[in-house]
């Protein structure tokens, strides 16, 4: 009979943590780690599922209040994390959710080394579970340029029982070391599909127009390096690329504005767009914490 009082207080604890206004974070933070996530689970008597779905529920939330304001640190989001898949290492939404926002670095808390940790506990607990291969291929691939070990989840995932056709293709892609932005929007695109959570779409949405922008662009300096080598010098702009037969029509962004043609044969986007090329990064994060 003392299960239920016990819960009580503990999910009691955790509101003020989270909500109270006169803590700063860092003390927040330091009275929530005085909780290990095992010590959390025996203080459940029980009831895991039910504190796994509260932490999870404050996590969504602490990440959504922060979400779009400048320069916000996620501090508590990955002790949130490592809580809620203690006590209940099946909630699969948990690991997509993570994988996103744990690794990211402008919406996110910018800690690719953690999304991997959390999603490789996710392959381990669940290892049937495609999506989650495909999460770890993922970050493999975008956050640590780590071909080898991507080709692997994917791989891996297309064996599980409802693993997709195209994993494999993922994987020959990654064994090829093709690190190319075709591979990067086809591998966004599945992300678009798959998840239903309006953050995750939308910021799949906004890398693959930056893609797209930034395919783009290659295709028009390309071009514009063959009008060199057949007149001897880059053309003087968009149009007279268009007049020399090398496109058709006005090449617009996602946004709808004209790409513009610079002097020296690069291209870019218009001033007004509001289109972001991502940057990918050119040298891989510290490994994944234990």
């Amino acid at each position: 009979m003392t299960a239920v009082p016990l819960l009580f207080v503990a999910l009691f604890v955790l509101q003020k943590l989270i909500d109270a206004r006169t803590r700063t974070e860092a003390q927040a933070e330091e009275e929530l780690l005085l909780s290990s996530p095992s010590a959390i689970k025996k203080m459940s008597l029980g009831y895991d599922g039910l504190l796994a779905d509260v932490y999870w529920t404050r996590a969504v939330q602490y990440y959504g209040t922060r979400l779009g304001e400048h320069r916000q640190t996620y501090n508590l989001l990955w002790p949130l994390l490592d809580i809620t898949t203690t006590l209940d290492p099946k909630i699969i939404p948990v690991y997509h959710f993570g994988a996103i926002f744990l690794a990211e670095p402008v919406v996110g808390a910018n800690r690719p080394d953690l999304a991997l940790k959390l999603v490789k506990r996710g392959v381990a607990a669940n290892p049937t579970v495609w999506g989650l291969y495909s999460d770890l291929g993922f970050l493999y691939y975008w956050h640590f340029r780590d071909y080898k070990d991507a080709a692997a989840a994917y791989l891996a995932g297309s064996e599980t029982p409802q693993g997709p056709a195209w994993m494999k293709i993922m994987a020959a892609r990654m064994n090829q070391k093709l690190g190319s932005i075709d591979t990067s929007l086809m591998i966004w695109s599945q992300i678009y599909n798959s998840h239903t959570d309006p953050n995750i779409r939308k910021l799949a949405l906004k890398t693959l127009r930056g893609l797209k922008a930034q395919k783009d662009e290659q295709t028009i300096e390309g071009l514009a390096d063959q009008y060199r080598q057949r007149f001897g010098h880059y053309p003087a702009s968009m149009a007279a690329l268009r007049e020399a037969g090398y496109v058709r029509g006005v090449p617009v962004d996602p946004d709808g504005y004209p790409y513009v043609l610079g002097p020296d044969g690069k291209a870019s986007l218009d001033p007004h767009s509001t289109v972001i090329i991502p940057k990918v990064p050119t040298t891989p994060p510290p490994p994944p914490v234990n």
